[in-house]
């Protein structure tokens, strides 16, 4: 296809010298093979940091350049694979000046947003461009009237594209690009990885459990200690035989929350220890690293911890979602937010602010129905989003393999 006049004319404006105040990419390129993945909206940044960590796992030597829009907040804490950048100003100068120094070997862009002078640098470098999470108004820039055929020529640049909806897709093949290189995955969803456990110690507490009603307080903070105790000793007159299970933020921690559970009044058994809870315990302390997959097996309702005090920026929600529990939380969810709000939208959690109002979520919630309906609600969306990011993952790992995508 010819170059579109209009990006030709953008080009042609673009290859003045670059900004006065811009200043080259700094930061030392990773060592290995480096993925770019673009944020181009705050409601891409949660899936694109799952796939980066789930990328590690499948690719243990892979790095990931991460960039975003100018709107997009940055993340409060990244991995350490990670490695944030700005993108440069739409100049091809500054362009192939930060791409020269990243060198990706993949790139992932969100959403539309385009910027073109960068995209088409990067379409001449040869390495495969994906535009994910295709949505059809982040196609439509308004900015860009003046050259009507802007988009077209863009968008070629891509290797594939996934779509969020078939109006999305013929968008696309408006734009140009073949329909065998579009796929309609629906919107990019942050999904839950069931944790593993092993089965036969699940078994064995389950059987040391008996039937009891349970619930679970994980990533607790030592300021959400006192909290968590008062909010056990309310639910605990309303269900007989309520069982907590407290997972600290810090499992070295746990002499400390052992001593302070005692000193209030329950009787308590120390997972470190090799102590299983009996009839006669109120509170299991999982003070051991890699055993969360266990405790959200073992228990309908989990207390997502280190979400209380502020700045504390919340626990993952999509963990015990994806193992099908009830789900709580304070209401300082920072780095989570957005994971929250769709959680509650869709009826699987609940933010609670205080001991009064966990203790009546916890005592509601140890009603049978009660805690399988938000569950369900739970593990439904924590699997929406899986397949499409499964896909996705799996081209990631044939291009980094060096197969054509």
């Amino acid at each position: 296809m010819a170059r579109s006049v209009s990006l030709s004319a953008y080009l042609a404006l673009a290859r003045r010298p670059a900004p006065a105040d811009w200043t080259a990419p700094g930061a030392p390129r990773p060592g290995g093979q480096l993925v770019w993945l673009h944020a181009a909206s705050q409601q891409a940044m949660p899936a694109l940091l799952q796939i980066a960590e789930r990328l590690r796992r499948d690719h243990e030597t892979a790095q990931v350049l991460l960039t975003r829009g100018a709107e997009v907040e940055p993340p409060a804490r990244l991995p350490g694979h990670v490695t944030p950048a700005d993108l440069p100003p739409e100049n091809i100068a500054a362009a192939e000046a930060f791409l020269d120094h990243w060198q990706p070997d993949l790139a992932l862009w969100s959403n539309g947003h385009l910027r073109p002078a960068l995209l088409t640098c990067a379409g001449k470098r040869g390495f495969p461009l994906i535009l994910v999470d295709a949505e059809e108004t982040a196609l439509e820039e308004a900015r860009w009237r003046w050259l009507p055929d802007m988009s077209r020529g863009v968008i070629t640049q891509f290797d594939l594209a996934h779509a969020r909806t078939a109006n999305a897709a013929r968008r696309l093949t408006r734009l140009g690009m073949a329909p065998e290189r579009i796929e309609i995955t629906g919107p990019m969803q942050q999904a839950g990885q069931a944790l593993n456990c092993d089965e036969d110690e699940r078994a064995e507490v389950a059987a040391a459990i008996a039937g009891r009603p349970v619930w679970l307080a994980a990533m607790v903070m030592p300021g959400e200690l006192d909290l968590v105790l008062r909010g056990h000793r309310l639910a605990s007159r309303a269900t007989h035989r309520l069982l907590l299970i407290i997972v600290p933020d810090d499992e070295a921690a746990g002499p400390d929350y052992a001593a302070a559970a005692r000193a209030a009044g329950f009787r308590v058994a120390v997972w470190s220890e090799g102590e299983f809870p009996g009839e006669a315990t109120q509170i299991l302390l999982a003070d051991t690293r890699g055993d969360m997959g266990l405790w959200y097996r073992l228990s309908p309702i989990a207390l997502m911890g280190s979400s209380f005090g502020p700045g504390d920026g919340g626990s993952d929600p999509y963990e015990p979602a994806a193992l099908g529990s009830a789900i709580l939380s304070g209401p300082e969810t920072g780095r989570y937010a957005a994971a929250y709000e769709r959680m509650i939208t869709g009826g699987a959690a609940r933010i609670v602010k205080d001991a009064d109002t966990l203790s009546a979520a916890v005592a509601r919630l140890t009603a049978p129905d009660q805690a399988a309906a938000m569950a369900h609600a739970a593990w439904m969306l924590a699997t929406e989003g899986a397949e499409a990011t499964d896909r996705l993952l799996h081209l990631i790992g044939r291009a980094l393999d060096g197969e054509v995508i």
